[in-house]
């Protein structure tokens, strides 16, 4: 796997822009401990001790990540328990754990059935070559041209939850890449079958796709908070 631990570490308030107040103050209390702590080494005489200990911590975070990706790696095919259930608690996230994918947009056409064929996912728009974030912290499974959905990325996530981004006019992620909550992969575009510039959204299980409303409330741009279980056959439930 590609993973770029270190350098995902010092850009993350870059990455995060654009997502909820909680997880910009988060982020840069982050680089200003770190420009803090750099400042008090320099001054004590001894810069290169501050550079030492970034080092040796690259290593366990680099180990981290890995897991993580392995971990996702494995839950892909099948997510769920012995009981062929897959339990998600949209309650229990924190602010800076999530991220709606286009800040400012509005849906121009929603999930289900659209003149008689099904629609997979929610479209939502703002304007040509606008930022499209990661959802959620998670590990690149799809990065390419894709039939219909033109430039498309799937994102693998730790919960067992995956979202696609397609009809992108530049995917910036490959395959194998680990991206973090609110990270910039793509702007949106009308690659593949569509009329106009947007985002084609969508929520999938082991490759079943599920309303997206079930994640996020597209009107206020905020995360559902509810628990979700989701079932082997491609049933779902909300649990208030």
């Amino acid at each position: 796997m590609k993973v770029k631990t270190f350098l995902l570490f010092l850009s993350l308030t870059t990455a995060l822009q654009g997502c909820s107040q909680t997880t910009l103050q988060s982020s840069s209390s982050v680089k200003d401990s770190t420009q803090a702590s750099f400042r008090a080494s320099q001054s004590q005489g001894y810069g290169g001790t501050f550079l030492d200990s970034l080092k040796q911590k690259a290593p366990t975070m680099q180990e981290k990540a890995e897991q993580q990706a392995e971990d996702l790696k494995r839950s892909l095919s099948n997510p769920y328990d012995s009981k062929g259930k897959l339990i998600v608690d949209l309650r229990q996230m924190k602010d800076d754990e999530w991220c709606y994918p286009l800040r400012g947009a509005k849906v121009i056409s929603p999930y289900g059935h659209r003149g008689g064929r099904r629609h997979s996912g929610v479209d939502i728009k703002t304007k040509a070559n606008d930022s499209i974030r990661a959802a959620f912290d998670g590990i690149v499974i799809m990065s390419k041209p894709y039939y219909g959905y033109g430039n498309c990325i799937i994102l693998a996530h730790e919960n067992g939850l995956q979202t696609l981004y397609s009809h992108n006019s530049k995917n910036f992620v490959k395959e194998g890449d680990y991206v973090v909550v609110g990270q910039v992969i793509a702007l949106t575009g009308r690659t593949g079958r569509a009329s106009t510039e947007h985002l084609h959204f969508e929520l999938r299980v082991a490759g079943t796709h599920y309303n997206p409303n079930l994640l996020f409330d597209h009107t206020t741009h905020q995360l559902s908070k509810h628990k979700l279980q989701f079932t082997k056959k491609g049933g779902v439930k909300v649990i208030n």
